[in-house]
């Protein structure tokens, strides 16, 4: 009787901006491929619905040959100079098929960004891709592959760097193994040629153990860069090479950047606030590498969140902990603001071997909730997703999983963890059939046939309609979600943004509604290009839509 007056006080509100009618505490699980003969290293989702999935190249042969007689012979190739397996897929969600690319240099812990035009461009890796840029174009007849623009396109071999999306288009490259430094591409405009010094990353460089690779790099809405390295952060101008602001130090200075692969976002942005904020979570104590590498002594991964808000005058960490400890997880943004910690072990570091006790149940952090109340573990999987695993958003809410695999070699038997070729969809509890009834559609505008997405500019309104069996209050959000490509616990250029809206309901049909947006005023929100945007109904996401934001 309770549940139900409280069902009914939910539908009467109509002054709250922000309710959820969703628990946090579920979700579900599927396997959507058994193998799909390549280790998910590496994912990026594209504007058509297609996911990017990528290894390495120097490991041997993997589970999927290349399709007419195809082979890479690569004379510098350190495992199989000639191998007619492919190390990439591309993942079609709606169909939940794949099929073989050919990469040909080695990708092996690189990075990547997605260009305004919606290009997937890709740089850096081991051996003779340290200093290489790849490009995939998305296309819907199964004819696009991998474009190995330059062996040498970058001015410095980078491997585990981390690129950002750039407001002016370009992508900054920052670090790489005993790189120090950063570049940007493609090289345009002052300081393009050649790597630029930054200190943080000499600073914060541990020779035992490094912990300065894949830094966090976020864009702050100020249009600098905010930095962590190890345990120390900046706010950085990239464009005059100078550091605006020095950030505390982490709260126990334990590492969080690999191989002690901690996790970190950007939380949700207001389109016309001032404020940012970044989540740090997890990662291995200090000495930990050591430990298991030298002594095969593994240290119970860290619980605890790192929360600070990069705008502030006088900026400090509050210190949060979560439900289980978690080394190598994944963070990704939910169209809700929520954000879904996942993957991961308990304890030991990223590395060959160096990772064990798996964390098979992702957790939900609320950043609006009250301090103590934020988490709420979610629903386990029975697959261990330890070193090299990935995680990222899909439009229609999902999040799709696949990777692990902590050995130098696949390995299927044998091993505690065999090397893992499958893909699974975890389904936040807002899926579920019994929130049918508040799930927006969006039933316009209709995506553009020729780029596949509706298009917005900086600054404009745009109008959203949509339908929907029961609306909670008057009120629904807005929300961008840039995808993001993810590696090594690190999901680059992951950024969502809530608009300020309005709704507006058609008198002439009771679950028809319109809402009207207004775009990211600049590139420091929201560079430009394809976003997904979505309808958020008291806690529940309709399907998104691409939007190309320019």
């Amino acid at each position: 009787m309770e549940s139900r007056f409280f069902f009914i006080f939910l539908l009467l509100v109509r002054t709250i901006t922000s309710i959820s009618i969703v628990a946090a505490s579920g979700g579900h699980w599927n396997l959507l491929q058994r193998s799909i003969g390549v280790s998910a290293m590496h994912m990026q989702l594209l504007r058509n619905d297609r996911v990017v999935i990528f290894d390495r190249t120097d490991f041997g042969a993997s589970n999927l040959s290349l399709p007419d007689g195809r082979c890479r012979d690569d004379p510098n190739d350190q495992a199989l100079r000639h191998d007619c397996t492919a190390h990439s897929v591309e993942y079609d969600v709606a169909a939940n098929a794949f099929r073989p690319l050919t990469v040909l240099t080695d990708t092996w812990c690189s990075s990547g960004t997605v260009s305004p035009d919606g290009d997937l461009v890709q740089t850096g890796g081991f051996n003779d891709g340290d200093r290489a840029v790849r490009v995939f174009s998305p296309c819907d007849d199964g004819r696009c592959d991998w474009d190995e623009v330059s062996a040498l396109g970058l001015a410095v071999r980078r491997w585990y760097a981390t690129n950002q999306i750039l407001p002016d288009g370009r992508a900054i490259v920052v670090g790489g193994r005993r790189q120090f430094n950063y570049e940007f591409y493609p090289k345009t405009g002052a300081g393009a040629s050649g790597p630029i010094d930054l200190p943080l990353l000499r600073q914060t460089y541990d020779p035992n153990q490094e912990n300065n690779l894949y830094p966090f790099v976020h864009l702050n809405v100020d249009g600098n860069l905010f930095i962590f390295s190890n345990n120390r952060a900046v706010l950085f101008d990239y464009r005059n090479n100078a550091v605006v602001r020095s950030y505390p130090a982490m709260p126990g200075g334990d590492p969080r950047n690999y191989p002690s692969c901690g996790s970190s976002v950007l939380l949700p942005l207001k389109a016309s606030g001032s404020e940012a904020e970044v989540l740090v979570c997890g990662g291995a104590p200090k000495g930990s590498y050591i430990a298991v590498s030298t002594n095969n002594t593994f240290v119970g991964a860290l619980a605890t969140c790192g929360r600070i808000k990069i705008t502030d005058k006088s900026p400090s960490w509050s210190v949060e902990t979560m439900p289980t400890r978690r080394v190598m997880g994944d963070m990704v943004m939910l169209p809700t603001g929520r954000v879904l910690i996942i993957n991961g072990a308990a304890s030991g570091t990223a590395g060959w071997e160096l990772g064990k006790d798996p964390v098979l149940s992702p957790v939900i952090y609320s950043p609006d909730s009250a301090a103590g109340a934020r988490f709420e573990v979610q629903t386990p999987t029975t697959t261990p997703r330890i070193y090299h695993s990935t995680a990222i958003l899909l439009r229609d809410g999902r999040v799709l999983v696949g990777g692990s695999n902590p050995h130098v070699n696949y390995v299927f038997s044998g091993v505690q963890y065999p090397t893992d070729l499958s893909l699974e969809a975890y389904s936040p509890e807002y899926l579920s059939s019994s929130y049918s009834n508040f799930r927006p559609k969006i039933v316009a505008p209709a995506a553009s046939s020729s780029r596949g997405a509706a298009s917005v500019g900086y600054g404009k309104q745009f109008t959203l309609q949509f339908t929907v069996r029961s609306l909670v209050g008057r009120t629904v959000s807005v929300t961008m979600v840039a995808p993001s490509f993810t590696t090594h616990s690190v999901s680059m250029n992951q950024r969502l943004l809530v608009l300020d809206s309005s709704l507006i309901n058609d008198p002439k049909n009771s679950s028809t509604y319109s809402v009207v947006a207004t775009a990211p005023a600049s590139g420091n929100y929201a560079p430009s290009g394809y976003y997904m945007v979505f309808v958020v109904n008291a806690g529940i996401p309709s399907v998104g839509l691409w939007v190309h934001v320019q």
